[in-house]
């Protein structure tokens, strides 16, 4: 046997996972941390505070901004750190750059499910805290969150207030109706009315006065919540496709700093020089 016929040549892989994960656990973590950073000091397109907004809308582009900034330098890392990190690769340039964009692309991708994972299981563990453990009343979190001032000032009295979860619970249901198209029903006007002359010991036309102004109250805060419900995917979603092509980018530019043993430099017109 000749000596070249003990040589035997091992194509690489045309998906190398290791460097897909090495760069996805990149990705996720630093996007955790500026995100985590974003919370503390408020600028984030949202929060769970009640009055969050009527804050400036300035303040919401730049938490969208902000979002973009994140979605950049994550899937800017991960991308370069599975593109650097892929074996070498003896093909054609064409050929090289396009294996190692796909390589930054499922990187996006599984960076995308590992910090949605994240969410949902940060989110449950939130809920499992905030359920109430008293029988089977329960609740409304979501008209909660939305209508807390409201529902505040619906029940608002001097008396000691006695077990008024459920009271509010079932107040939130009835006012997350006045964002639909016919309102309130009257049946639940008064009935909103009654409760609320018990529970806060007042004067029934009094109380049918205070449900009437915090419908409408209600009803506002309904739709901005359903605006920044909006603009937060909007921004979510132009983050995530400029990720995506960020990360297919990074890839290419760390695929050809492997192949020539160099280090990323700020010298961007060096990028394609071999």
């Amino acid at each position: 046997m000749s000596a070249h016929s003990d040589l035997v040549v091992r194509p690489a892989l045309h998906v190398q996972w290791s460097a897909i994960f090495a760069g996805a656990v990149a990705a996720a973590g630093l996007s955790f941390a500026l995100n985590a950073f974003a919370a503390g000091i408020g600028l984030s397109v949202v929060s769970t505070a009640p009055t969050w907004r009527d804050a400036s809308s300035w303040l919401a582009l730049v938490g969208g901004l902000y979002l973009l900034f994140v979605a950049l330098m994550a899937f800017g890392l991960g991308g370069y750190v599975a593109g650097r990190m892929r074996s070498p690769l003896n093909l054609t340039t064409g050929e090289m750059e396009f294996r190692d964009g796909v390589h930054g692309l499922i990187t996006w991708g599984l960076a995308v499910i590992i910090t949605a994972v994240f969410a949902l299981a940060t989110a449950w563990v939130a809920g499992n805290t905030l359920e109430p453990r008293g029988g089977a009343q329960s609740q409304s979190v979501a008209g909660e969150n939305i209508i807390a001032s409201e529902l505040d000032e619906l029940f608002r009295s001097d008396r000691l207030p006695q077990n008024l979860n459920y009271r509010r619970a079932e107040a939130a249901r009835i006012l997350l109706k006045s964002s639909s198209h016919d309102g309130v029903p009257s049946g639940d006007r008064e009935y909103l009315a009654i409760i609320t002359a018990n529970g806060a010991g007042i004067p029934l036309e009094q109380a049918r006065g205070r449900v009437d102004r915090e419908i409408a109250a209600s009803k506002t805060e309904l739709h901005k919540a359903r605006v920044a419900a909006v603009l937060q995917a909007f921004f979510i979603a132009v983050a995530l496709f400029v990720g995506g092509a960020v990360a297919w980018f990074s890839a290419c530019e760390g695929g050809l700093d492997r192949e020539r043993g160099t280090y990323p430099i700020w010298d961007w017109s060096l990028r394609r020089r071999y």
